[in-house]
């Protein structure tokens, strides 16, 4: 195969596909001639792989095909639609769905939580016990409050949010198992009452409440969406409802996880920010306290005001 002739005989063939293939707008005598020279470049591409040696030309009308292709059927954009969709109507519909699940993570949570720190701060020797007398000294003394400080404000934002999101995946991922979820939070509940009961048993209170409350409100809110929505998956597995099949019931189930997922990646980085930024910040505790219960009851209205908005008009237009 002559390959210089070849390229001289439809070279011009080419330089059109590829001038038609980046035009915006095309009228109609344009697109037949698009689709007409498509056809006949993969045609030549064809010809090219199967007697051609020479990879660079074979690599350059490939990438002019899906060029071509991609123009013809249209390109995959991103649509700013799409994205107002999921975020008034799919997440706080998914959030809405679950909302007896992770409530119940709440308040379960909640309560072991409040038993610890009443526990440990009416029995200080449990505090020795959990992390030692000397660390608990310097947990009082400046351990605590230094936790907030000790990075730089956008480093320490990030970790939080990585280190958040990441609890939040295992809760997600393991929730078919149900027990992982209940380790996961078993172990939050314990240093949130460890830690509270020794900074109450030494009358810091004010500084653990001061500093925990601003991004805390948030911050385990996620946790308990995260895990509640878990454990929804699971019992989709352990009791489908009648009319589903089990499979089909996981299937819905995780498909529902993995909107949360998506919107609790944004729930943790504004949580990451409230920590990182407004629970260190030199201004009175109210003030801090304030502003985290603002951001945590305006996620609140969202998810249960807005998403059962969502969730009514998702259940009439599929006629449910």
């Amino acid at each position: 195969m002559d390959l210089d002739a070849y390229v001289a005989e439809h070279g011009g063939e080419w330089r059109r596909l590829e001038q038609l293939s980046c035009r915006r707008r095309l009228d109609a005598a344009e697109i037949d001639e698009l689709v007409a020279l498509y056809q006949r470049a993969a045609t030549h591409l064809s010809v090219l792989r199967s007697r051609s040696p020479d990879p660079a030309l074979v690599n350059r009308l490939s990438h002019l095909v899906l060029a071509a292709q991609a123009r013809i059927t249209g390109r995959p954009r991103a649509s700013w639609a799409a994205v107002r969709r999921f975020l008034i109507a799919d997440l706080p519909a998914a959030l809405y769905r679950a909302w007896p699940w992770w409530c119940a993570v709440a308040t379960g949570f909640s309560a072991l939580s409040g038993f610890l720190l009443w526990y440990v701060a009416g029995h200080p020797d449990t505090a020795a016990a959990f992390i030692g007398e000397e660390a608990a000294a310097d947990l009082v003394d400046s351990g605590f409050a230094g936790y907030y400080t000790e990075f730089a404000a956008p480093t320490f934002a990030f970790h939080l949010w990585t280190h958040n999101a990441w609890i939040a995946a295992q809760c997600l991922a393991s929730g078919v198992l149900v027990v992982p979820v209940f380790y996961l939070l078993w172990q939050n509940a314990l240093n949130v009452g460890v830690v509270g009961g020794v900074m109450i048993s030494y009358g810091r209170a004010d500084v653990f409440f001061g500093l925990i409350t601003p991004h805390g409100l948030l911050e385990l809110t996620g946790i308990f969406v995260a895990a509640g929505v878990g454990l929804r998956t699971g019992w989709a597995w352990i009791s489908p409802p009648a009319q589903l099949s089990r499979g089909r019931a996981v299937a819905e189930a995780g498909r529902s996880a993995i909107v949360v997922a998506v919107g609790l990646v944004g729930l943790f980085a504004v949580s990451a920010l409230l920590e990182a930024f407004v629970t260190p910040a030199p201004v009175p505790a109210p003030i801090r306290i304030a502003v985290g219960a603002t951001v945590w009851l305006a996620f609140l209205a969202y998810a249960l005001l807005l998403g059962r908005h969502a969730a009514t008009r998702v259940r009439v237009g599929r006629g449910i």
